[in-house]
This record gives C-alpha cells, structure tokens and sequence, in this order.
C-alpha cells in the first residue's frame, strides 16, 4: 500500500497543476490533523473546520477552495449541506446528558445565494428540545456576511 500510495502522490506532484496540488496539500493537512488528534472521523479534518459551541449555538467556519467547488466554482450544495448538517447536528448532540446521542432524521435547506468568498460560516441554534426529538435550525454565510442557506433539522434521540 505504501509503495503505490507513494507513486500516486509522485505522479500528483510531477502532473498537477498548482491549484490540485493545493487541493492534495489541504487534504494532506486534513489527514495529518485525524493522525495528530486521534480523531474517530475524517470530515471535520478534510473540511479543516473550526467549530465554536456553547449552550445555545453551535458556529463551524470552513476555508473556500477548490475541493469543495462545484462545475461554476461557488461551495457545492453538499458541502453546505453537510456543514449545516455538522453544525446542526453538533448542538444538539452537545445539549443531551451523557449516554443519548443525536442522528438526523430530516434535513430541510433552501438555497439562497452561491457561496464564493474565503470561508462559509454555518451557525446553529435549537428551536424546540424534546424527549424524542431536537429541531434545530442553522444559516449558512459567506465572509461578507451574505447568507446563503437556510436550514432547519430534526434529530433522533437515541441511546449510545
């Protein structure tokens, strides 16, 4: 496995152009960074997300580039999708007392604007916490402060 891992990375390196190996760069530091912490998981990494929590809210902010782009060069829909996701999903696994653990039942976004800029900024705040459920809302931002998704979602409560 090393041995072709490293001749796929050699012909990346001689044939890429600069902007794939940025990309392979960022991805490296992704994977490097699961390494480093002993993370159970990759996407937080990849997306090389910052994530800010407390009680009521959740903020995760990751950097713009060409991995998460789509065909027009604005943040592929699945990418939002997935931070609001993340984002969402982290509050209201935080709230729960120990040994309950949240999974998305729904996931509901509206589309507003194309996400370009630096960075995408998705910030959640629950809307009603039951015995059952959590629904949580989250908004999506490019760095100019333009929003651009809306989302809502409701969580399982299960067992761990």
């Amino acid at each position: 496995m090393k041995q072709e891992l490293r001749q796929l990375l050699e012909d990346c390196i001689e044939n890429g152009s600069e902007s794939d190996l940025e990309s392979l760069a960022s991805l490296l530091r992704g994977v490097q960074q699961k390494i480093d912490m002993n993370s159970d998981t990759y996407i937080g990494h990849l997306l090389h997300m910052d994530r800010k929590m407390d009680k009521n809210t959740c903020e995760i902010t990751i950097p713009i580039n060409p991995i998460i782009h789509n065909n027009l060069d604005i943040v592929h829909g699945g990418i939002t999708a997935t931070v609001l996701d993340t984002a969402m999903g982290s509050l209201a696994n935080y709230v729960l007392p120990e040994g309950l653990g949240a999974v998305t039942n729904q996931l509901n976004i509206h589309y507003i604007a194309p996400g370009i800029g630096d960075t995408l900024s998705c910030k959640a705040d629950i809307i009603h916490h039951g015995t059952k459920t959590i629904v949580v809302s989250g908004t999506a931002y490019r760095n100019d402060g333009k929003k651009i998704a809306y989302a809502t979602g409701t969580f399982f409560i299960i067992n761990k």
